[in-house]
Parts: structure tokens; sequence; C-alpha cells
């Protein structure tokens, strides 16, 4: 039987939100905090999770490129459901080994969508993205679990990339 959108709202939503003293990256404390951590450590929720993304791939898509760390685990499911070879992006290159920034399947010359786990503000994807691009690999298109609603899909479009998501904040939000 398959898994509505907003059962994995609900789901995600309770392995994910937590409450109690949480200091942001911002410097700010917050009694709220979304462990996205949580959902992505789930086996059988990132299974259902990556099944209900299928139908957002786009059809002419040849890689999956998963950003680290959070999209690595998504992209990997995802993967398994749609058949598509996947792409590991480093936030660098490292200095040792096969130097390489993208790891798994080739990019250059393939249409790449890049899966995310959470976007905020777009920030690594617009970064990411760019790499790829001087790669070979041809980039239009985002998917993520989960959009903030924080801005994320306004930057990425300002730099050719459409985001498409499973769900969004307002979703998660529905739910409590």
């Amino acid at each position: 039987m398959p898994v509505t959108r907003s059962d994995l709202a609900r789901r995600i939503h309770a392995a994910s939100h937590l409450t109690g003293h949480f200091v942001l990256r911002s410097g700010r404390t917050a009694t709220e905090y979304f462990d996205k951590y949580r959902f992505e450590g789930d086996p059988v929720l990132l299974d259902d999770i990556a099944r209900a993304m299928t139908s957002l791939v786009p059809g002419d898509i040849e890689v999956l490129a998963g950003l680290e760390m959070g999209g690595i685990p998504v992209v990997t499911a995802l993967g398994r459901h749609t058949g598509l070879p996947c792409a590991f992006v480093r936030k660098q290159a490292k200095a040792y080994g096969t130097c390489r920034l993208a790891e798994g399947a080739e990019v250059e010359g393939r249409r790449v969508l890049v899966v995310e786990d959470v976007v905020t503000s777009g920030g690594q994807i617009v970064l990411s993205t760019a790499e790829l691009r001087s790669l070979g690999a041809q980039v239009g298109e985002a998917l993520c679990v989960i959009d903030r609603e924080q801005g994320g899909a306004a930057a990425l479009a300002a730099e050719g990339i459409r985001l498409s998501s499973l769900l969004t904040a307002t979703d998660l939000r529905m739910t409590s």
C-alpha cells in the first residue's frame, strides 16, 4: 500500500522533532530542533521517503548526485528505487586517493539531478552545482526531502536550478 505524503510528514516529524535546549549554527539558542539524521538513519522510513520521491525525478535524468553529508543516504535509497547511478559529491575534493569532488558515477556530459535532504537557503546546492557544472555535468534541477521555505527555491532559481521537494516546512508543521 502506498504511503501518503501526510503520513510521511507525520512520521518524519515524529522521528526528527526534538525539544530541549539547543545551540544553533548561528549561535542562537532554541527549545525545538529538527534532527534530519533521525529520519535518514531509520531504514524503513528512509526507504518509504525514497519510494515517494521517485515520481519527482525528471524522466531525462542520467545520474543522481547526493551532497555530503545528508544527501548521501537519500540519494543511495533513491537510486535503489529508480535504478539510476549515483554520484556522491563532497564539499571539497579530498587531497588523496582519487582526489575527486564527485565519487561514484561519472557526471561529465550527463544530465544530473542534485539530491539533498533539507534545503534552507540553498547555498550548498548552489556551490555544489557550480562545481558539478565545471566538471561538465548538465545540472538544471535539484530535489530534496524537505524545503524549509526560507528562500532556497528562489536562490536556486537565480542560478538556473529548479527545486522540487517531497515535503515543505508547512507540511511538517501541519502534523503537530
